[in-house]
């Protein structure tokens, strides 16, 4: 039985997240646009990132050849805060329409011009690796990498082509410290034929957008008056060097090639989604899960039979006197619902748990459905922030309830903490690394309308409805203690070395980092490497996973330090529980020495800034699980043993 779950349970949880890969390709309300013969295509520009800085810009921040007029798309609120400013470009593309070679901007007998100031802010931005953001019919540009590789099980070895794609091109190159620009696009776009009758005129659809950024040198390229050029052949042209010490001269130009292509529209996602190389993790993802639900089950029937044999020795009528000898977790029963120090402060970090759980449920719930693909730019974004709004009535009702619980009073003091507490940390810090952003002028400094925008979200919707949750979550009869609490506290035995509160923090998060370390590989990737991020499936079972494994986790310890007669296991089970969160900063700081090449102050500020607030909200959402769950065990094993 337990092989057949072992070969049934893997293949499951694979067909069910190659399901959720596939609903990411459906957006709904989002309709194709259909384009005739020679009907424009318009190309836009999104922003400029590199992986070394963290720093997005503007397309026009560099001088590229620029349209009459400049017009910059609305943005919804998670576009801005990501640092896209899409704006059009001067790229004339006609559908199914072929171009050689054009010129994009200045005349054909001028070429442009670049000054000492131009050239010196290319060359840094070459150097810093930048890679330019295109997209065409909401498709964004990819370039194409063949990699080659032997096959072993030949005997004459021969060389494999793996093709894979890049997010984006780059802006230029080095070499032999030499700066070299790509100045030439030549870009290829597929399309499908839509089927039509016979008398009407065919539509096509784009279905991908490639491009093959090229560096030609300003002698090797022939014009013409009428702004076309002719493209050196084959390896005769030396590349576009940018001096950053004098004025550069070169042309920007462009080729345009379509092809006929058998994806359709609905999966002409599946380019981009699959630009790295994941299929080597999902059965470590899906082994991970499997070796994480049967533990957390094993733990479950241990504590279960333990618990079982005590409560069982317990409620013995014939050895009462023998059992209130014996040291255990009844002995605390007068106190182990003693409030805590700080029961404000608890309930506000728990009720804002509760309002981050309900938030991260639902966004990954709806993403996984395919509403909150990568082709619906900013949504997921926008969506989070919205949501954790509106959940506020939640968190303020769980903090108010629990708060009363607590033996607390001041209900409106109560409430306040609760709505600023979590939020005002989470827009200190951004405030904070914002204005560094803004210091450099980069596109990701979030506008200040926008910064007066949330506050206005945070004090008109967030603020009024956690009062709202809040004052209904304090008049509400507050949880049934099933003991009472003792007038005078009890004394604390000496404590062993294992229960010590950080070795209960390095012990309990292992567990639950162990359900999700492989998913953060890729979510680390998709915010710092400018990685798409599509695994919902993935993501939702990991979710499960987690909450299962965090619950269990949790009941364990706090059995333990009942058992070891300390009563004080509020705070400490809160601790406890986020213990995982210790383990996500230790892999946050793995991740920047081996993954990313970042050596500048600002781009590891930003870093640890954004890393600090991941681990803040992983840890209250780790540690409310943790929380409800021991609370929920207490009072169900006190319940269930006589006291007299």
């Amino acid at each position: 039985m337990a092989a057949a779950m072992q070969v049934w349970w893997p293949r499951f949880l694979l067909l069910l997240c190659l399901t959720c890969k596939t609903n990411t390709f459906y957006v709904p309300g989002v309709a194709p646009i259909n384009f005739h013969q020679n009907d424009p295509v318009e190309i836009k520009a999104v922003k400029l990132t590199s992986s070394r800085t963290q720093l997005p810009y503007e397309y026009y921040s560099l001088p590229f050849c620029q349209p009459k007029k400049i017009t910059y798309k609305a943005e919804n609120l998670g576009e801005v805060l990501r640092g896209d400013r899409i704006v059009n470009t001067p790229f004339q593309v006609l559908m199914n329409s072929e171009k050689k070679c054009e010129v994009l901007c200045g005349q054909s007998s001028k070429p442009v011009t670049l000054t000492v100031e131009q050239s010196r802010l290319v060359a840094e931005r070459i150097t810093e690796d930048y890679y330019v953001h295109l997209i065409a019919d909401n498709l964004p540009v990819a370039t194409r990498l063949e990699l080659y590789s032997n096959n072993r099980d030949s005997d004459d070895k021969k060389k494999e082509k793996d093709v894979q794609f890049e997010h984006g091109y780059r802006l230029g190159f080095t070499d032999v410290n030499k700066i070299y620009l790509h100045n030439h696009l030549s870009f290829i776009l597929y399309y499908h034929r839509e089927d039509m009758e016979e008398d009407q005129e065919h539509t096509y659809r784009v279905v991908r957008f490639e491009v093959i950024p090229q560096s030609i040198r300003l002698e090797d390229l022939k014009t013409d008056e009428k702004s076309s050029c002719i493209l050196p052949e084959g390896t005769n042209s030396s590349p576009q060097e940018i001096d950053p010490t004098k004025e550069n001269q070169l042309y920007f130009t462009y080729s345009v090639h379509w092809e006929e292509s058998d994806i359709k529209w609905a999966s002409r996602w599946d380019t981009y989604l699959t630009m790295s190389d994941v299929q080597i993790h999902w059965f470590s993802i899906i082994n991970s899960v499997v070796v994480v639900f049967f533990l957390s089950g094993i733990l479950s029937m241990i504590i279960i039979r333990t618990l079982r044999k005590d409560i069982a020795n317990y409620n013995k009528e014939d050895d009462i006197e023998d059992t209130m000898e014996e040291s255990g977790w009844k002995l605390v029963h007068g106190d182990v619902f003693r409030p805590p120090q700080y029961p404000m402060i608890l309930s506000s970090l728990l009720g804002s748990g509760i309002q981050l759980f309900c938030m991260i449920l639902i966004v990954i719930f709806v993403a996984m459905l395919g509403m909150l693909s990568p082709s619906s730019r900013g949504a997921l974004m926008t969506t989070a922030c919205f949501l954790f709004m509106f959940m506020g009535v939640f968190g303020g009702f769980s903090a108010g309830r629990l708060y009363r619980t607590l033996k607390g009073h001041r209900w409106k003091k109560g409430a306040f903490c609760t709505a600023t507490l979590y939020p005002g940390v989470v827009f200190g810090i951004c405030f904070v690394l914002n204005c560094f952003i803004w210091g450099k002028h980069s596109s990701g400094a979030v506008p200040f309308p926008t910064m007066v925008a949330l506050l206005c979200m945070w004090f008109g919707i967030s603020l009024p409805l956690v009062y709202l949750g809040y004052y209904f979550g304090f008049r509400k009869q507050p949880y049934d203690n099933p003991v009472r609490t003792n007038q005078i506290p009890r004394q604390i035995p000496e404590q062993r070395w294992y229960m010590n509160r950080f070795v209960g923090i390095l012990m309990a998060g292992i567990l639950p980092f162990g359900a999700m370390f492989i998913e953060l590989f890729f979510i680390f990737s998709a915010i710092w490497e400018n990685q798409f991020y599509y695994l919902f499936g993935f993501l939702f079972l990991v979710f499960i996973i987690l909450v299962v494994s965090c619950s269990q986790i949790s009941i364990v310890m706090v059995y333990f330090q009942l058992c070891a007669e300390d009563y004080r296991w509020w705070w400490r089970n809160f601790l406890v529980s986020g213990g995982s969160a210790f383990y996500v900063l230790v892999y946050a700081i793995f991740y920047f020495v081996n993954k990313l090449d970042i050596v500048e102050f600002i781009p590891s500020l930003l870093y640890f800034g954004y890393t600090a607030l991941m681990v803040l909200s992983f840890w209250l959402l780790t540690g409310t699980i943790g929380f409800y769950a021991a609370y929920m065990f207490v009072r169900k094993i006190y319940a269930a043993v006589k006291i007299d």
